[in-house]
């Protein structure tokens, strides 16, 4: 019995040691360490969960989605947890169509608890990947954009980054209302991890829906058109604006060549970029109806005044000449600006001063943005009066020693086929179902003066001029070619590369649509009439034809 009862005591005695050591061990952390557990434990059961915004829908002007959001997941991983990483990968980048390399690095990873397997994964095949039951993968809802018209309009609606923010164009521009804002819910999980309580702390707000001017079935014509002119003429690149003179509203902005706004890491960087506002090029004679413009505004000339060109004119240190050899000719303002004589555009600059034509050059916009609803617009190069040379004026009077962006030329156009008002271009019609105020302009040139540049506007496409194959059946139209030498970074204009454009309006007497055509380094041929006026002339009838604007 003493025996028995020496190890019932022992026993006892041990039990009693671990139930002190217990209850030792409960007080410390019942008391030393209570915060501390009580945040980890909070931690390990709650968790807050960012419920992100559905980014709004950008569409044209006829309600087609030009660029939407659509339901997806963040699949992360705790690489840790991974049981067999290399199976797992191999059974991942089957179901997400990724290279298997490339998440098995991702899983064998043990410097992190988390990591990015794969983002915006569309929701199904997200749902595939859930099925696959494998441990310590995580699911995070969120949305992906995607452009379902994949080609249309890329570079001007830009893109958007893994975080979901505009990174570029519209979708940077309008970032902050396309948006919205993200909702938060607070997820309680037991000690086996099943969810017991999902609650709702912050509703998420969807961003506002924003709606273009632009007509996408004039947009995709417009693309069409410049494919072929990319196709026909190899350019370094090529853009083409379409728009209303009278509000200043964008029906198609295209640019070449073109990227799939859903593959943009496909694309050069500088196919991205947005060439009616993001290039600089000198306008040539497209630039002569400014010039005399200012002439007739400021009663210099009429368009019946004569001069008497020499084959030569000596303007300070620059000779100007004609794009052909000829002998001494008369011709009227119109027909100077017909045939687009570099002399007779000189000497009618010649009338003004050359402190009064920088002033019309600037009063027509030149030399600073236009203000269009768009981001990285450049202001164009302008020289300041004072750095003025002694044949700058001459120069500039023709459309040579300054630059001009695509948007700038179709701005101040606009309001030679609106009557002398120059207002800011726009592309946005509203924001969350807002309508977005028309810019109000300003007044450049009189009625009487507008009216007369469009006339001798219409004899470029008439015989003898230089856009006769830029003419419509049954249209009358104005416009001007421009063919204009690049400068040559040593010094000088370039020999063998050069900008061919087009600027044109209908109908002539009442328009209704302008359209600009600009071609970077053709190759076969460099002349506007023959490189930008046929892509005017089909961009225009087919925009004529669509909106059913009668001949006026």
């Amino acid at each position: 019995m003493g025996l028995v009862e020496r190890r019932i005591g022992l026993l006892f005695a041990v039990f009693l040691g671990m139930i002190l050591l217990a209850g030792a061990r409960a007080g410390w952390l019942g008391v030393v360490k209570a915060d501390s557990l009580k945040s980890a434990a909070a931690t390990q059961q709650k968790s807050d969960l960012v419920v992100p915004a559905r980014r709004g829908t950008i569409t044209d002007v006829n309600g087609t989605e030009l660029a939407v959001s659509q339901p997806a997941q963040t699949i992360a991983a705790t690489p840790y947890l991974i049981k067999d990483p290399a199976v797992a990968a191999a059974r991942l980048a089957k179901v997400l169509r990724k290279p298997q390399e490339g998440i098995l690095k991702k899983l064998v990873r043990r410097d992190t608890g988390f990591v990015y397997v794969a983002r915006g994964v569309p929701a199904r095949r997200a749902e595939r990947a859930d099925h696959l039951g494998i441990e310590g993968l995580q699911f995070i809802p969120e949305y992906s954009r995607d452009y379902p018209r994949d080609w249309m309009a890329s570079q001007l609606l830009g893109n958007v980054g893994t975080e979901g923010h505009g990174l570029s164009g519209l979708e940077y521009k309008f970032d902050r209302q396309l948006r919205g804002q993200d909702g938060e819910r607070k997820l309680v999980r037991d000690a086996l991890g099943d969810t017991i309580e999902l609650r709702e702390i912050k509703r998420s707000v969807p961003g506002e829906q924003v709606r273009l001017t632009l007509d996408a079935t004039i947009q995709d014509h417009t693309e069409e058109v410049l494919d072929k002119v990319g196709e026909q003429w190899q350019p370094k690149g090529a853009t083409a604006l379409v728009m209303d003179p009278n509000d200043g509203s964008i029906l198609a902005l295209a640019n070449w060549p073109r990227v799939n706004a859903n593959r943009l890491y496909e694309a050069p960087d500088y196919a991205m970029t947005n060439r009616a506002t993001g290039a600089t090029y000198e306008p040539g004679s497209t630039f002569k109806a400014f010039t005399v413009a200012g002439a007739l505004e400021d009663h210099k000339v009429t368009p019946q005044t004569p001069f008497n060109l020499p084959p030569v004119l000596q303007v300070a240190d620059r000779t100007i000449t004609d794009s052909h050899a000829r002998g001494w000719e008369t011709l009227s303002v119109a027909g100077i600006l017909k045939v687009s004589s570099n002399v007779g555009a000189a000497l009618i600059g010649r009338t003004l001063g050359a402190r009064r034509f920088d002033q019309w050059v600037r009063k027509f916009g030149f030399g600073k943005p236009t203000g269009v609803d768009l981001p990285g617009e450049e202001s164009g190069i302008l020289l300041d009066y004072a750095d003025y040379s002694g044949s700058t004026a001459g120069n500039m009077a023709m459309g040579q020693g300054l630059a001009v962006t695509p948007m700038q030329m179709a701005a101040g156009y606009s309001a030679i086929a609106n009557g002398g008002i120059l207002r800011e271009p726009h592309i946005v019609d509203s924001v969350g179902g807002r309508k977005e105020p028309i810019p109000a302009g300003h007044r450049v040139i009189s009625e009487g003066t507008a009216s007369q540049v469009r006339t001798m506007l219409e004899g470029v496409l008439g015989p003898g001029g230089t856009a006769t194959g830029a003419a419509i059946d049954g249209y009358e139209l104005g416009g001007k070619t421009g063919t204009a030498e690049k400068p040559d970074p040593n010094g000088g204009y370039s020999k063998d590369k050069f900008v061919a454009s087009f600027v044109g309006f209908a109908p002539a007497r009442k328009p209704r649509l302008l359209v600009a055509v600009m071609v970077d380094e053709p190759k076969g041929d460099i002349y506007g009439g023959t490189v930008a006026g046929p892509a005017f002339k089909d961009i225009t009838s087919f925009a004529l034809t669509n909106l059913r604007i009668a001949p006026g």
